[in-house]
């Protein structure tokens, strides 16, 4: 006998038999081989590649207090998360307090306090806000990686970039987080993070560099920085610039491995020396060990072109 075609909108991820209820797909279909049990309640299309919030809507669709939380909530952000924290794949799943404490196979679940504005609907889920996403991450993870976060949220650029980009959410934002929650575990943390925190940071390994910079107290560089020509056109976007010096910081990810994008490389570089621009080209080697190699690169530039420690 020939199965029932599902809605569409329960193929493209997890979904609540509450949710294939409402849809009039019967009982028996959802018990049907070609799709998987993943909870209690909670099917999945065997044939489905789905990630991300498509993979755990099925989750906050259960009822209507369930709230996708802490390390959850922080990759449908995409938020960066450390080593030790990027492996741990159990659903970080929250209900207010009040409420029946979550408990279900791969759950981590959650009894939180939360205000209202602190939890929104986002492609498909519900979850913590950035912001309080962010505050929640300060009882997990240290400073440095805090920050890392923190840059992630706050990251924009504007028109004159060739790509553009709204941040997801303010410092004042996260600043009001941390205010309104004056006894949360990790509070000393962001307090400490909300100092370093800067907008304009694409990666990781770009608010790291900065970091480690400042740490070996050289200047801070500028984010978001757009080098123009004599005709006030926009022409170079370095990953963070030292104006003063006319020094730039160019971070060398995976993708400038391909011979397309090496090109692009050296043409961005002659381009920099055109307009009087020194670029200084760093790699995640150059971020590693007790002494990073960055900062050497780094201080021998800003010598070459006049800076002086004081």
């Amino acid at each position: 006998m020939r199965r029932a075609t599902l809605p569409e909108h329960l193929t493209t991820g997890s979904f609540s038999v509450r949710a294939s209820d409402k849809a009039g797909v019967t009982r028996s279909r959802t018990r049907a081989k070609d799709l998987l049990v993943v909870s209690r309640g909670v099917r999945m299309p065997a044939v489905s590649a789905a990630s991300g919030s498509s993979a755990l809507r099925a989750y906050t669709d259960l009822d209507d207090s369930s709230i996708l939380v802490s390390l959850s909530a922080a990759r449908i952000w995409g938020v960066p998360l450390p080593g030790n924290r990027s492996g741990d794949w159990r659903i970080h799943l929250a209900r207010r307090r009040g409420f029946s404490f979550p408990r279900r196979v791969n759950v981590a679940g959650h009894l939180l306090t939360l205000l209202p504005e602190e939890v929104v609907e986002y492609d498909g889920v519900r979850l913590t806000s950035p912001a309080r996403t962010w505050l929640d991450l300060a009882a997990l993870l240290p400073l440095e990686d805090l920050v890392v976060a923190g840059d992630h949220l706050v990251c924009s650029h504007g028109p004159d970039f060739p790509v553009p980009k709204e941040a997801l959410c303010s410092i004042e934002d996260l600043t009001e987080i941390v205010r309104r929650h004056p006894g949360m575990r990790g509070v000393r943390t962001a307090r400490a993070a909300l100092e370093l925190i800067r907008v304009g940071a694409d990666s990781a390994p770009e608010t790291l560099m900065r970091l480690r910079l400042v740490n070996a107290n050289l200047p801070e560089p500028t984010l978001n920085h757009v080098v123009r020509d004599a005709l006030g056109r926009p022409v170079l976007w370095p990953d963070a610039a030292y104006r003063e010096f006319k020094v730039s910081l160019q971070y060398d990810g995976q993708h400038h491995g391909g011979a397309d994008q090496h090109l692009r490389d050296i043409e961005r570089q002659e381009r920099s020396l055109a307009h009087g621009w020194l670029e200084v080209r760093i790699s995640k080697h150059d971020l590693q060990g007790d002494r990073p190699a960055v900062v050497h690169k780094v201080r021998r530039a800003l010598e070459s072109r006049g800076w002086r420690a004081r």
